[in-house]
């Protein structure tokens, strides 16, 4: 589907935009920033957290105990994720810096310019002159690497687009759009509707959308399988999408709309009326449900999402506990209960919230406590080597969470500590 003329014309606005933000990127950094961190903090210590990282890098953020040579590295999930709480938590300066970076680095990839994202980038401004690079008068976003060996290494996994991460970033733009100034709530429901264009491209017509590309720039290879998680997060954001277009555009609005429902028509796919569980997805040929692994973000998520619709959310949390509780948080799947994965755990607080369950929202939030550094910031999980059960993507290296600082899991403590369900509207 192409991008209709006034869609044609927002983009020429917006790159007029961006070009006279390139010459600004130089100037100093605000003074005057309200509410600045300090006062985030008085809101969500975890917020607080993020939005002095953003007042530190004036964009893109990332972990600075990264490990295994990652330290410049922004993770797109991460970002949103933090661009959200911040939204929910009031800090509107904080959540537009890291909208502008996917506004940015959207326009200036340095291969494709079909609206889709890569899945990390560099921390900081990417409008910078340590972000971009220059050649032949064209201007490109430069990815995280590192030097060995005299040579430019870069890995599959950074330069990939994930479609979850896609959802991710077009509910970060919507989000950011509500309390934005008019010229800059065009620019980030343009950026969204770019990336909501992508996605449908990876519409599949036996149900739900596919995960993605993966690979090099110049061979990059459709991801066919289909995850849970995936289309969980983009009725989220298929659905504030249309939502926030339904004034402007009916045409894009409907079809937003009609894409939520395929995604969600999905996930239901994905339940089993027996365990009460949602499965991770498929295998590769898009049909077979892959039931070997069962991930606590496919089932805390679909409860965020679905509601009240999802009659039974409280048998669906009752699995997560059976299969997946480890002392007061809870393991990324049900399998080696090896430790626990604060990400998730602070989901499953989010939900409890949902469900009206005060005592145990309570004694999770009490162990998230535990976990919290000076700075409002926690760690992915609790200890080193808290397994997945699946592999990185792209590599035969197992994927596991560290005892090390994460920007998502921060962003979900904060929206645990808000008592906001990331996948409803700020201004409802």
């Amino acid at each position: 589907m192409n991008l209709n003329k006034k869609i044609r014309t927002m983009r020429i606005t917006l790159s007029l935009m961006i070009i006279f933000a390139i010459f600004s990127a130089g100037c100093s950094p605000s003074k005057n920033i309200t509410p600045s961190s300090t006062e985030v903090s008085a809101v969500s210590k975890a917020a607080g957290f993020l939005a002095s990282m953003v007042e530190k890098h004036e964009g893109f953020i990332g972990s600075d105990e990264q490990r295994d040579k990652a330290s410049d590295y922004a993770y797109l999930y991460d970002n949103a994720v933090a661009a959200i709480a911040l939204s929910y938590a009031g800090a509107q300066w904080h959540a537009e810096k890291i909208a502008d970076a996917i506004v940015f680095v959207q326009e200036h990839d340095r291969t494709f310019h079909d609206g889709r994202l890569r899945n990390a980038y560099l921390k900081g401004d990417p409008k910078s002159q340590s972000g971009r690079s220059i050649a032949a008068g064209k201007i490109t976003v430069r990815l995280p690497g590192f030097w060995k060996d005299g040579h430019w290494q870069e890995d599959s996994f950074t330069v990939s687009t994930s479609t979850g991460n896609m959802a991710w970033a077009i509910l970060a733009l919507c989000t950011a759009a509500e309390n934005a100034s008019d010229s800059q709530r065009q620019a980030y429901l343009t950026a969204a509707i770019r990336a909501a264009e992508f996605v449908l491209s990876l519409k599949s017509d036996t149900g739900g959308f596919t995960a993605g590309y993966e690979g090099w720039d110049d061979s990059q290879l459709k991801a066919t399988y289909k995850s849970t998680e995936h289309n969980i997060s983009l009725v989220a954001a298929f659905s504030v999408l249309s939502e926030s277009l339904k004034d402007t555009d009916q045409d894009q609005s409907n079809i937003c709309a009609k894409a939520a429902k395929h995604a969600k028509d999905f996930v239901l796919s994905m339940y089993d009326d027996e365990y009460h569980c949602f499965y991770t997805g498929t295998t590769a040929d898009g049909i077979t449900i892959s039931k070997g692994i069962i991930p606590l973000d496919a089932n805390s998520l679909a409860c965020l999402i679905l509601g009240e619709e999802l009659e039974n959310r409280h048998r669906t949390i009752s699995f997560v506990e059976e299969r997946m509780a480890v002392g007061e948080g809870f393991d990324f799947s049900a399998g080696d209960l090896d430790g626990i994965w604060n990400e998730g755990t602070a989901q499953i607080a989010i939900c409890y919230r949902q469900l009206k369950n005060t005592e145990k929202y309570e004694r999770i939030m009490a162990y998230l406590e535990t976990q919290t550094a000076k700075d409002g910031s926690i760690p992915a999980a609790d200890r080193d080597g808290v397994s997945t059960g699946f592999a990185v993507v792209g590599t035969d290296i197992l994927w596991e969470f560290n005892n090390v600082q994460s920007i998502s899991a921060t962003g979900w403590l904060a929206l645990a500590q808000l008592d906001d369900n990331p996948f409803i509207r700020v201004s409802e």
